[in-house]
């Protein structure tokens, strides 16, 4: 009861509605909250501060999800585009190497092979030039030999253009006639100050000097580099690379002018006067002379061609095809692998997908209809196999499927097979589909028996009480709501199989391999981690088509894990 003085509509004080009318009327203007704030701001505001706790909650999640698996993953695939090895190492000659037209000359000129000089020096002192070899060598047999055996013998070349520097004034001789041309001011005075402790000073150019002598001011400030963080020397310590003099006379062959107050400008006068009657040094026989295959075009044309800092060379051959200087073009038939693993790894996987649903539908269904007691000792054996090393099983299947391992003796002795005609069960598609099975099998019974477990038996009763058979009752009723469970299993059984590698690789031989052994044989073994990312991100690419096509046509809402 209430009247009207104290009805629920005559409270005394400020509720939380009536608090939202204290100031101005709707007529008057916005609503306000009990603040005094517009109402609409208010909201806004509460908003953004639920927003802000719940991904505070959630933000140390994201950072260990983003730092350990999404950045890894990122930086992984990144490495199939990535190509910045031969700029990075070779960034002389990639550049000088852009003008030349393979049509016209069998191998590029004279001033490519200077700019090779000074770039394998530089490579060689800092250990890279092995692994540009290694790099081209997936795109050219022979070239990893080519680079190896160049950086052991590059630092003799400008050898001669040393000798006549240092004879025509022994001032060419000495480090610091070159520290007080090529260095900055600043640079000398951090450097006579340093005492050893922390990071030497990291050299700088003087200003100008760059425009007067630019190939010699390049090379030696990579040398002080190098001798700087290679071999923590002191670059006024040091007596100049080979390349240094090489880069100096080209310079002042080519008319460098000298300012009257450059340092040693009377030095570099009179060397300037004196180089035409330099003994010049055939480069190109000097490369020559350290392999042949410098003659090779094939060898130019290659680096030509990956010289950019990004390349689809990676992806082209995870898909049998190369990228050659004409153009895109089949890999040679013997090398034509990949295709055939991805079909190979796609069949297979659906056949070890379909072979867990045959044998883990009726296993899910006992399961789900035994009493308890039964119920509970048929998943220990169920969940037995995940107490085992993935390892030991693969290899105990090993033993049991070779030609003289305990299938076949029981296939012999049984008389279903002759003792001459055993079964081939091992290094081969059979071999591999029979271990994975087993294996995943666990996968596919325990979403299927979550599933089950939630349909009511009644359904089936029901169904036979208006008149249905075994058969109909199953098929119309209980398969229906099983799907689901079905779908789970499928999604993970054939997802596991399909980057499955060490199973294939022990019971697979050359026939039962999977794309995934290809991608950690690159990983671990060759090393072309750019092919084994551009294989991952394809078949990332395969999977993910697959979950699309299934949620069109099943609907990824479908799938359950019971409940």
């Amino acid at each position: 009861m209430s009247d009207a003085t104290h009805g629920p509509d005559n409270l005394t004080g400020i509720t939380p509605d009536t608090g939202l009318k204290i100031g101005k009327s709707d007529k008057d203007g916005p609503m306000l909250a009990a603040d005094g704030t517009p109402l609409k701001t208010s909201l806004n505001r509460a908003l953004r501060r639920q927003k802000r706790r719940a991904l505070m909650l959630i933000a140390p999640l994201l950072l260990f999800i983003l730092l350990t698996f999404i950045y890894p993953i990122g930086e992984m695939l990144f490495r199939s585009v990535e190509n910045q090895i031969v700029g990075d190492t070779l960034p002389r000659t990639v550049r000088v190497l852009a003008d030349w037209n393979p049509d016209e000359t069998e191998v590029p000129g004279p001033a490519v092979f200077s700019a090779l000089a000074k770039d394998m020096t530089v490579a060689s002192e800092e250990k890279n030039h092995t692994r540009l070899g290694s790099r081209l060598n997936y795109e050219v047999s022979g070239i990893s030999s080519l680079f190896r055996k160049t950086g052991r013998n590059v630092d003799d070349i400008g050898e001669n253009y040393t000798e006549q520097f240092v004879a025509l004034d022994p001032a060419w001789e000495d480090p610091q006639t070159f520290v007080d041309i090529f260095a900055g001011p600043r640079w000398v005075e951090a450097n006579a100050a340093y005492d050893g402790e922390g990071r030497r000073p990291t050299f700088r150019l003087a200003e100008g000097v760059g425009e007067v002598l630019p190939q010699t001011a390049s090379i030696y400030r990579d040398f002080a580099r190098v001798v700087q963080v290679e071999d923590d020397d002191n670059p006024a310590e040091e007596e100049p690379w080979n390349s240094v003099y090489l880069a100096l006379y080209e310079d002042l062959r080519d008319g460098a002018a000298i300012p009257a107050d450059f340092p040693h400008a009377a030095l570099l006068t009179a060397a300037q006067a004196a180089v035409p009657n330099f003994a010049t040094t055939n480069l190109q026989a000097a490369f020559v002379d350290m392999d042949k295959d410098w003659t090779d075009r094939e060898v130019w044309r290659t680096i030509q061609t990956y010289s950019a800092p990004y390349t689809t060379g990676y992806f082209l051959n995870a898909a049998d095809l190369q990228l050659t200087p004409d153009g895109i073009a089949w890999r040679p038939e013997n090398e034509r692998v990949y295709i055939t693993l991805f079909v190979r790894t796609l069949i297979m996987s659906t056949a070890i997908t379909v072979a867990c649903i045959l044998l883990g539908y009726p296993i899910g269904w006992l399961l789900a209809n035994l009493p308890s007691r039964q119920a509970n000792l048929l998943m220990i054996l169920v969940l037995l196999p995940f107490w085992t090393s993935l390892l030991v099983r693969t290899s105990a299947w090993k033993v049991l499927l070779q030609d003289q391992g305990v299938i076949n003796d029981l296939l012999v002795w049984i008389g279903f097979v002759s003792d001459g005609n055993r079964l081939a069960l091992i290094n081969n598609a059979t071999g591999t589909i029979i271990a994975m099975t087993h294996i995943l099998l666990p996968f596919m019974i325990l979403p299927l028996y979550s599933v089950m477990k939630t349909i009511p038996p009644s359904y089936l009763r029901a169904a036979k009480s208006l008149g249905a058979t075994n058969w109909t009752a199953f098929w119309r009723v209980y398969f229906p709501q099983s799907v689901p469970g079905i779908g789970a299993g499928s999604i993970l059984v054939f997802i596991l199989a399909i980057g499955y590698y060490i199973t294939p690789e022990i019971v697979g031989g050359t026939k039962g391999v999977f794309i995934s052994n290809r991608i950690a044989y690159h990983i671990s073994t060759s090393l072309n981690w750019g092919l084994a990312a551009a294989l991952g991100a394809i078949l990332l690419v395969i999977v993910m088509a697959f979950y699309w096509a299934y949620d069109r046509i099943v609907g990824i809402d479908n799938v359950k894990l019971g409940g």
